[in-house]
C-alpha cells in the first residue's frame, strides 16, 4: 500500500495530501511522530521513497501522468508555477509562519520553536494576509482560478495554506468575497474531503472549517 506521512498542518503536507488526492492514487495517510523528519514523505507501491513535496511532485507527475497537476500550455503553466512560488515562499514566511506556526503546536506543523503565541507576530500576519486575499480574489475574477480557468497546482498550493488559516478561522473572508467564492470552489473538490476531516487533539477547528459555504 502506498503510504503518504505527513503533518497535520503543515502547508506543505497539505499541498502533497491534495496532489496525490487529485492524482487519483490510493494512498494511507499517516501522521508523522517524528516532527523533526523532512516531511512530507510519500512511500510507494515499489519501494520508491520521495521525500518533500517537490520530490512528491516530480514523482508523481513522472510515474502518474493522468490528471496534471500544471495546464500544458505555456502561459498558464507559467502562471501555475508563479503562483506555487508565492504560495511557497512569500505567502509562508509572510502568513502562515505568523499565524498558523504561532498557533499551532510544532509536532503538526515541523516548526522549530515551540513556545507560547505571539500576537505581535501574529498581528503582522493578518495585515499581510488582507492584501494576499485582495490579490487572490482579483486573479479568480480575471482568470476563473488563479493562473487560468482550470485548477492548477499554482490552487492547490495557495489553497493548502489558507486551509491551515482557516482551521484557526483566521481568515476574514466576509471582506473578501471573490477570494471566498474562489475557495468555496476549492474547498468542494474531492481532493479536500481528507483535509477538512482534519481534528487537532485538543484543538478543534472553527465551526465552518469543514462546511462548503461560509
Amino acid at each position: 500500500m502506498r503510504r503518504l506521512i505527513h503533518l497535520m498542518l503543515s502547508p506543505s503536507c497539505r499541498l502533497a495530501r491534495l496532489m496525490v488526492a487529485e492524482k487519483r492514487v490510493a494512498c494511507d495517510p499517516v501522521m508523522s511522530d517524528n516532527p523533526k523528519q523532512s516531511m512530507p514523505v510519500f512511500q510507494d507501491m515499489d519501494g520508491t521513497c520521495a521525500e518533500g513535496v517537490w520530490a512528491i511532485l516530480d514523482h508523481l507527475e513522472h510515474h502518474y501522468p493522468d490528471h496534471p497537476l500544471a495546464p500544458a500550455d505555456d502561459a498558464a503553466r507559467l502562471g501555475c508555477l508563479r503562483w506555487v512560488d508565492w504560495a511557497m515562499g512569500p505567502f509562508h514566511e509572510q502568513v502562515t509562519q505568523r499565524i498558523v506556526y504561532e498557533k499551532a503546536a510544532p509536532r503538526f506543523t515541523g516548526a522549530a520553536f515551540s513556545r507560547a503565541p505571539d500576537m505581535n507576530v501574529i498581528r503582522s500576519g493578518r495585515e499581510e494576509l488582507k492584501a494576499a486575499l485582495k490579490a487572490i480574489g482579483a486573479a479568480a475574477e480575471s482568470n476563473g482560478n488563479l493562473a487560468c480557468r482550470e485548477t492548477t497546482l499554482g490552487d492547490l498550493a495557495v489553497a493548502a495554506h489558507l486551509s491551515a488559516l482557516d482551521y484557526f478561522g483566521e481568515v476574514p473572508w466576509t471582506d473578501f468575497p471573490a477570494a471566498a467564492e474562489w475557495y468555496v470552489r476549492m474547498k468542494s473538490r474531492p481532493s479536500f474531503r481528507s483535509l477538512l476531516a482534519d481534528r487537532v487533539p485538543g484543538q478543534p477547528p472553527v465551526s465552518h472549517y469543514a462546511e462548503l459555504d461560509f
